[in-house]
């Protein structure tokens, strides 16, 4: 097979013209071309006045595929062999199924691995199906009574069901187009298999989470809902079991395998490990808050004239700069046409998160604008300090908005002057809880809203507007990774053997197509344990 890359289509022109664009770069008849696929798609928008599509495209022709990619001495033109996953040999001769705990991304892809297997793996769940789910985060940004086990951070599919369900990721992983395929099988979009910057949106996720259940189900597998675990049974350094909770009913299974993909909230999880000597230690992670601007003003920062081109879509950011703090600032999450959603799990405590559709049609933009903290900034040594920190700031900011889970808020203007805003501009923040306007220098700590204050200004000029004076800024977000690792060997395991610490709770990932790998690193861990 051949890959060429850097194929430029106008907007305008159809993805039809690739065939004979692609014959063109190689020099042949377009009839030679047997079959030709889209392997990546991006939009270049570095010239604001030549904004464009770029494509690779995988080519099989009926010609010497090694002799025509020599003759083309292009550096566009690469030989590739097709992805295919193969499954590691199985060399456990254990009797017990293997548990996995949480059935966030981390969790669904270790379950859906180990059942191909053959394994038939127990997943522990502590939240609802994913309708349920639904339905008790809609009573809670309506009424504001929250449910600590059926929210934004617990049930099936975990965090990132009420997401972007953006699949970037900074990693390399030979798993990563596994998963892609696997979640393009369950219902996601055709194009994820292929977009520079791939997501499902929150509307699609659903289906798919449901789907991958359903598949590890027909595979022999189980995935039991409202299952929260309560405690590892250990002996002489091994995992024998665990306990869950179901319904008021404690229940014991019998266990040499456990994969702890329990999510960045499971706090009182980690709690439970570190109380049974479990080695964890602490980690960096971010807080900041998230920034709202009209799509339309990214749109044309973005874009220019081209703007309001319809196969353009909305227009996304990333920015990053490095200002008072060590660490920096930067965006993190962007979604475009989205929403800022109220994400506590914890009562008396408010954070917030952001998702969008698949159309990312909304009328706002928003991204976490993040500032790093490290562990030399929390309060103790403590290996869980991390998480006291977190905690107190989402109650500081609880206690701020009025105690209601509210959002504290301001506008980005009024943050810049460091006055508390007393009224909203021409942007209406979409938290579905509300928010109340005040200073979020009362709530974020002062590293971080200088920082922040440096960033915004900084940022503004590598995207016009970012420093709008009536963005609106709503906050905390705390959750974008873990505040603690739980420490691993070569084989995957913690200090207890046979639990296997993984995904982004763990401190091992940072999103969805991350914490997946994970999921499929510690699967296949625990296929290659024998006993």
């Amino acid at each position: 097979m051949i890959r060429i890359n850097e194929i430029k289509l106008s907007l305008d022109e159809e993805e039809s013209v690739l065939k004979s664009k692609a014959a063109k770069v190689l020099k042949i008849n377009e009839k030679y071309i047997d079959t030709l696929s889209i392997y990546k798609k991006s939009v270049d928008a570095r010239k604001k006045d030549d904004v464009h599509f770029s494509y690779s495209v995988d080519v099989e022709i009926t010609l010497d595929e090694e002799q025509i990619a020599a003759k083309c001495k292009s550096n566009k033109v690469q030989l590739v062999k097709p992805y295919k996953y193969e499954m590691p040999v199985n060399k456990r001769v254990s009797k017990f199924r293997p548990v996995v705990v949480g059935f966030g991304p981390a969790g669904m892809f270790a379950g859906l691995i180990l059942a191909q297997a053959g394994l038939k793996p127990i997943i522990l769940e502590r939240g609802r199906d994913v309708d349920s789910r639904q339905r008790d985060v809609n009573r809670f940004w309506k009424t504001r009574e929250l449910d600590e086990e059926s929210n934004v951070q617990f049930g099936e599919g975990g965090a990132g069901t009420f997401s972007d369900g953006k699949l970037t990721t900074g990693i390399k992983s030979p798993f990563i187009r596994k998963i892609l395929e696997e979640l393009y099988e369950a219902g996601a979009p055709e194009e994820i298999l292929y977009s520079s910057k791939p997501h499902i949106g929150t509307d699609r996720l659903t289906v798919v989470v449901k789907n991958i259940r359903k598949k590890i189900e027909s595979l022999g597998g189980e995935v039991r809902l409202e299952c929260k675990l309560e405690k590892l049974i250990c002996a002489n350094g091994f995992v024998h079991g665990v306990t869950y909770s179901h319904k008021g009913e404690s229940i014991d299974i019998e266990a040499d395998s456990v994969i702890m993909a329990i999510g960045h909230s499971a706090r009182d999880t980690v709690e439970m490990m570190y109380s049974l000597g479990v080695e964890i230690m602490q980690k960096p992670f971010s807080v900041g808050a998230r920034i709202e601007h009209p799509q339309r003003l990214i749109n044309e920062a973005q874009y220019g004239r081209f703007a309001n081109h319809p196969r353009l879509g909305a227009a996304d950011y990333k920015l990053a700069c490095h200002g008072l703090h060590e660490r920096g600032a930067y965006t993190f999450c962007m979604c475009p046409g989205g929403t800022v959603v109220a994400a506590a799990s914890e009562k008396e405590g408010v954070i917030v998160n952001g998702m969008s559709s698949l159309a990312r049609d909304g009328e706002n933009a928003n991204s976490a604008l993040l500032v790093g903290i490290e562990p030399k900034d929390f309060p103790s040594e403590h290996p869980l300090a991390g998480i006291y920190y977190q905690r107190e700031i989402e109650h500081t900011a609880y206690l701020l908005a009025g105690g209601d889970y509210r959002a504290p808020a301001q506008l980005v203007g009024d943050f810049l002057k460091g006055i508390e805003s007393r009224q909203l501009g021409n942007v209406n923040p979409t938290c579905p809880t509300g928010v109340t306007l005040t200073n979020l220098d009362e709530c974020l700590p002062q590293k971080v809203s200088a920082t922040m204050k440096s960033a915004i200004v900084e940022m503004d000029k590598r995207l016009n507007g970012f420093n709008l004076y009536d963005a609106v800024l709503t906050a905390p977000e705390t959750r974008s990774s873990s505040s603690v690792r739980i420490l691993r060997d070569d084989l995957l395991q913690c200090n207890i053997r046979g639990v296997y610490p993984c995904g982004e709770g763990a401190g091992y990932a940072g999103g969805i197509i991350s914490a997946a790998v994970d999921g499929v690193k510690c699967a296949h861990a625990v296929l290659a344990d024998e006993h």
